[in-house]
């Protein structure tokens, strides 16, 4: 599992800030603020992402595009659980394989196989499967709001 401290903070950092987040870093072993997991998962609060050295960056990048797919309006309103809807899952997920691409030493495949791993499932039964041949909805909501 690919963590935060095998990539450094910088690149997230700029990453997040043109989508107009901000990542903070939390000290090893404190608690982050907002994470909807707790132990090491990445947490939200408003615009801000959080997350530990020991952070897993698939984690933290599916935070931050849970507040990427929102409407600004509602990024300020979140802390901790950014939605309940289907689609907003679904294009978040999507949104965080596209963009390890943009992260030096992460990428796309590198991802994938980290939700893998992680636990994220798919009728398909891959996360690749899922990017590859059922995630059409998930890139038309993308496509609609400019994201992609």
């Amino acid at each position: 599992m690919l963590r935060v401290g095998g990539i450094g903070f910088d690149g997230p950092r700029a990453l997040l800030a043109r989508h107009g987040l901000m990542l903070v870093p939390v000290a090893d072993g404190e608690a982050i603020p907002g994470s909807f997991w707790g132990d090491t998962e990445a947490g939200i609060i408003g615009t801000t992402v959080y997350a530990r050295a020991d952070t897993p960056v698939h984690s933290l990048l599916h935070e931050a595009c849970h507040l990427i797919v929102l409407p600004a309006e509602k990024r300020a309103l979140v802390h901790t659980d950014a939605t309940d809807s289907i689609e907003e899952e679904d294009a978040t997920c999507y949104l965080q394989i596209v963009l390890a691409d943009q992260l030096p030493g992460v990428g796309s495949a590198r991802l994938m196989e980290d939700m893998d791993r992680w636990g994220y499932t798919y009728r398909l039964g891959s996360t690749r499967a899922w990017f590859e041949q059922d995630a059409s909805e998930a890139r038309a909501f993308l496509r609609a709001r400019g994201l992609l």
